[in-house]
């Protein structure tokens, strides 16, 4: 067998190091070519060394000299600038693992679509505020996106081969993050070391806070829309605590199709890695008589708002959601800096999207505009309620 070709961008996270354990474990079936991450010179000079691979970008470029030192005795080529990490995405690779965080990660997302690849898709962001551009350039190039986010790979798993038509509607589980319980008053006195303590799944900061206040499922309501085609009134959120069920696909028939698995981001990644095929991993495997019972209840959307926010969004389209996403992550960093409150974060997105233009972005520069525009408006909106 040919070794898959592999590029990472965003290796040092939490998606890029466990892809990087799957692909380790397996060195006759992978060959990794480029490797990206922003400023964890250490962490990616050190898997370009162990993996082999040729190139290494690193985004901070006052980290270059570093890097170049570090990589000097070896054959991979150290580089920084937009150049490179597009060449990172669309250059050897014939599988792409999009893992940058972020509205960074949209342009070099793009390049490796419009280049043809296979593109395992683990930075939503993307799809959220350049989804129709992105299925556009797809389906243009030749391009196929493989959902790695576990509720998303889980639903592709469930639709297999069968026909859209077919499919009732969409259930994305969610766990309800470490807040499910509490009341809006609790949680606003709650910190970020509290927020980021997810009861499940091992996670960055930014997507940790994001299911404490459930924007998370938000975007990823969002993120399947673009990704099977389906209407905001087709999909449906449920809360599933124990993160069990990772999402489920409802059929015209009444069948009910769900995947199951323990919560850890090797398993959709090794999906997408090894698609379409399978391979080994070292994930726990599922032992349901331990766990014994799994339990269900619906949203609240009064205690977290976001859902509510997120799914206006989507219906109203155009440039709603690039607003949505931006304001958040710049939310999102406010409060892990103590900037902000907890609530502040959700009362900060909607206020931007609602003072943002509906307008349909036509190109990733438009997109890009708008997402700067409203980043700094939330920012303005975050300075008011601070003073």
């Amino acid at each position: 067998m040919t070794p898959r070709r592999i590029s990472i961008l965003g290796a040092t996270g939490s998606v890029g190091t466990s892809t990087l354990d799957l692909i380790e474990r397996h060195p006759e079936r992978f060959e990794v070519v480029a490797l990206t991450a922003a400023k964890n010179v250490s962490a990616l000079a050190d898997a370009a060394l162990r993996t082999g691979a040729r190139l290494a970008v690193i985004d901070d470029s006052s980290l270059l000299p570093e890097l170049e030192e570090r990589l000097a005795a070896s054959s991979c080529r150290a580089a920084t600038g937009r150049e490179a990490l597009a060449e990172a995405a669309a250059g050897e690779a014939d599988w792409v693992m999009a893992a940058i965080v972020g509205c960074a990660g949209l342009e070099p997302v793009m390049a490796a679509i419009e280049a043809g690849r296979t593109v395992a898709l683990a930075n939503k962001e993307s799809l959220v505020t350049a989804g129709a551009l992105m299925i556009g350039a797809a389906k243009r190039a030749g391009a196929t996106i493989l959902p790695v986010d576990s509720e998303h790979n889980a639903i592709f798993q469930c639709l297999a081969d069968n026909r859209s038509v077919d499919v009732a509607k969409l259930i994305l589980t969610a766990s309800g993050g470490p807040f499910r319980t509490l009341t809006r008053e609790q949680m606003a006195a709650m910190t970020p070391q509290q927020a980021v303590a997810h009861p499940n799944w091992s996670m960055g900061a930014k997507i940790s806070v994001d299911s404490a206040t459930m924007m998370n499922k938000g975007l990823e309501l969002i993120e399947a829309h673009h990704l099977f085609g389906l209407p905001s009134e087709r999909i449906d959120i449920l809360v599933h605590p124990q993160s069990v069920i990772h999402s489920m696909v409802e059929y015209v028939d009444g069948s009910v199709l769900a995947q199951l698995g323990s919560p850890d981001m090797r398993i959709p990644i090794a999906h997408a890695l090894a698609w379409p095929e399978r391979m080994e991993t070292p994930a726990e495997k599922l032992d349901l008589a331990q766990i014994g019972s799994l339990s269900f209840e619906a949203p609240d959307v009064e205690r977290f708002p976001a859902l509510r926010v997120a799914r206006d969004a989507l219906e109203t389209g155009g440039a709603a959601p690039i607003a949505l996403n931006a304001a958040n992550e710049e939310a999102v960093a406010a409060f892990l800096n103590r900037r902000i409150g907890f609530l502040d974060i959700s009362r900060t997105v909607e206020e931007t999207v609602a003072r943002t233009s509906v307008s349909r972005p036509q190109s990733i520069a438009e997109v890009i505009d708008i997402d700067r525009k409203a980043r700094a408006l939330a920012q303005e909106l975050m300075s008011e309620l601070a003073a």
